[in-house]
């Protein structure tokens, strides 16, 4: 059986300790399922693993993209597809990993994306420039509050397209997406923990982050760029550095809002992950972990 296995879930669960785990005993090869880890540079603040932390697992669609370069889904489902079908003509398995909800559901269903209107966008976009994102996601919050919830208050991009799609197709912009119909055989593994153990984690691993050097990570993007960059400019930790760079926030409070906006990313990715009735979830901290989750693969493999 030609099988995708996705391994999902919020950040800092454990995801990737997983998926190196599953490749190295299902001849697998991991592509790259978080957003941010699409950026060249963003490395400390993405917690990209080090090519000694993959431990010789092939890696595909990490390092991509310039920081100026905008977030797009549908470039991303045709990369991550044609990485995805030279893994299984390999006779390899392709694991699919990351927490980016939306990257995930376009690889593996049949997804197509709405159309543009250049005029429509330019109109938004320069309200956007005018009055900043939160009036628009005010509105988003008035038409569609489901789509409004998923979305930061602050992404301006993400608001504008979910405005546009609004009014292309003239009804909500979560209900443009489309009912889950398989384009790959797959099987999703959920890694998720406790609230508190979470918490906890997230604080770790900003902590860390700090000390490997994100401030200095993010200086050195600034010159490459990072402040126009209309997607990874808002990544969280670098918005915050960038905010901190600007004489906005202190250090103590750039690193306080970091952990902040991660734990509630987390319970929103949480929420969109959990409505998905085809994940099978697994507790990060119990001690058979792998093995747990090489049960859920062979067993969709027998069926």
């Amino acid at each position: 059986m030609s099988l995708v296995v996705a391994v999902v879930g919020p950040t800092a669960a454990g995801k990737s300790d997983l998926s190196i785990g599953l490749a190295e005993a299902l001849g697998g090869e991991v592509v790259n399922a978080d957003s941010m880890q699409l950026y060249r540079g963003m490395d400390i603040g993405t917690a990209k693993l080090t090519v000694a932390e993959r431990a010789g697992v092939p890696h595909h669609l990490l390092d991509i993209w310039d920081v100026t370069e905008p977030a797009s889904v549908a470039e991303y489902q045709r990369l991550a597809r044609r990485a995805v079908d030279d893994i299984l003509a390999r006779g390899r398995v392709p694991l699919l990993v990351g927490g980016s909800g939306l990257y995930i559901r376009a690889v593996l269903e049949e997804f197509e994306f709405p159309g543009t209107d250049p005029v429509l966008r330019a109109r938004l976009e320069a309200e956007l420039a005018e009055v900043g994102p939160a009036p628009l996601h005010a509105r988003l919050r008035e038409v569609d509050p489901e789509a409004a919830a998923s979305i930061l208050p602050g992404n301006g991009r993400r608001i504008v397209r979910a405005l546009e799609v609004i009014e292309l197709t003239g009804g909500p912009f979560t209900a443009a997406l489309p009912d889950p119909k398989p384009w790959y055989e797959s099987v999703q593994l959920g890694v998720d923990r406790d609230n508190a153990s979470l918490d906890e984690r997230i604080a770790t691993r900003v902590d860390r982050m700090w000390a490997a050097g994100l401030v200095d990570e993010v200086r050195g993007l600034v010159t490459q760029g990072l402040r126009e960059g209309r997607t990874a400019g808002l990544a969280l930790g670098y918005q915050q550095v960038l905010r901190m760079l600007d004489g906005e926030l202190t250090e103590a409070e750039a690193h306080a809002e970091t952990v902040r906006k991660t734990r509630r990313f987390v319970r929103r990715q949480r929420t969109w992950f959990r409505r998905d009735p085809r994940i099978q979830w697994l507790d990060a901290a119990r001690p058979d972990l792998l093995e747990a989750g090489l049960d859920v693969v062979r067993s969709v493999r027998r069926d």
